[in-house]
């Protein structure tokens, strides 16, 4: 009966103690704005929380307050879903290169970048090319506010790609036709649905993963192919005199896309660095994820049916 006593209270000890290791793995997610990352975000967390056992909670938040949060170490944010390479590259020289308390996932996805039309307008118009764009008779058709220019949407406020996208319009010798617009992300997408339902012409920045490709039937334009020599694109951070300095006359590169996280997390919740470490996901994915959620369902839910029905391929990322 002893023994049996013993053997119980050891059994109970065990438990309790692997109860408190997972109640200890804790973890506050960054959440950019960009349908793409909210989808990951809720992603994360809802293999924490059920796989793992742990506590998440997502924190709105920009690329600037992210990073400066992960760098800190503190726990007020700890996780970056959806890093962007090069076009995030000064942060992860800053935080990871130089000040070395963030640390990048080992398996990025592909993304990819251009600019787009409808399929409609592409094929009516003969429009294939950024240098279409140029053209005064498709400029026109583009012209909405019927100030003499046509508008190409670059990407909204704050977004390193709109700013190298700004320099492609002026290089590619744009400037004198089209317009560059910037705006929210949602702005963008109404106005395509707009221009296709009125059958118009509108450019835009397009990229995967991204929901749009599965609302609307468009077709990204032609570029040069990238060229590294004429793909100097410098940003505000890194000189007050980025624009003159610049100069993009390629198309970009393949994006790869990463998570970020705080060093100080793989002392504070292992386990949840370790699933950062190995989570591998794809464009085409993360396109469908923002597609669901764009269309109105609630992340959460997305998410949650995602990892029901693709088991093996979490439990891959778990290491089981």
């Amino acid at each position: 009966m002893k023994h049996k006593i013993l053997g119980a209270a050891f059994a109970a000890t065990i438990l309790a103690s692997s109860s408190m290791a997972m109640a200890s793995e804790k973890v506050k997610i960054g959440a950019p704005a960009w349908t793409g990352a909210q989808a990951i975000a809720h992603l994360i967390a809802e293999v924490v929380e059920t796989r793992i056992g742990g506590q998440a909670e997502l924190v709105p938040g920009n690329n600037a307050s992210i990073f400066q949060a992960m760098h800190q170490g503190k726990g007020d944010i700890d996780v970056h879903p959806d890093v962007w390479l090069p076009n995030q590259e000064s942060f992860t020289k800053k935080y990871v290169d130089e000040a070395g308390t963030v640390a990048l996932s080992k398996k990025p996805y592909e993304g990819r970048q251009s600019f787009c039309v409808s399929k409609e307008f592409s094929e009516a118009n003969n429009v294939t090319s950024i240098f279409d764009l140029a053209r005064p008779e498709i400029a026109s058709l583009m012209d909405s506010d019927g100030n003499g220019k046509g508008e190409i949407w670059i990407g909204a406020p704050g977004w390193a790609s709109a700013n190298v996208n700004e320099i492609k319009v002026r290089d590619y010798g744009l400037m004198p036709f089209m317009e560059p617009i910037r705006a929210d992300q949602a702005v963008m997408t109404a106005t395509v649905g707009d221009s296709v339902r009125k059958g118009i012409g509108y450019a835009f920045y397009c990229y995967a993963p991204h929901a749009i490709w599965y609302q609307f039937d468009i077709v990204p334009l032609t570029e040069p192919e990238h060229d590294p020599a004429k793909y100097i694109a410098i940003q505000p951070s890194d000189d007050p005199d980025w624009f003159s300095k610049s100069k993009v006359m390629s198309a970009d590169a393949l994006k790869k896309v990463q998570i970020a996280y705080s060093k100080s997390l793989i002392e504070r919740s292992p386990a949840i660095a370790d699933l950062l470490q190995n989570i591998q996901l794809d464009d085409a994915t993360v396109s469908e994820f923002a597609y669901q959620i764009e269309g109105g369902d609630d992340p959460a839910d997305v998410v949650k049916s995602w990892v029901a029905e693709n088991s093996d391929r979490v439990d891959s990322w778990l290491g089981l």
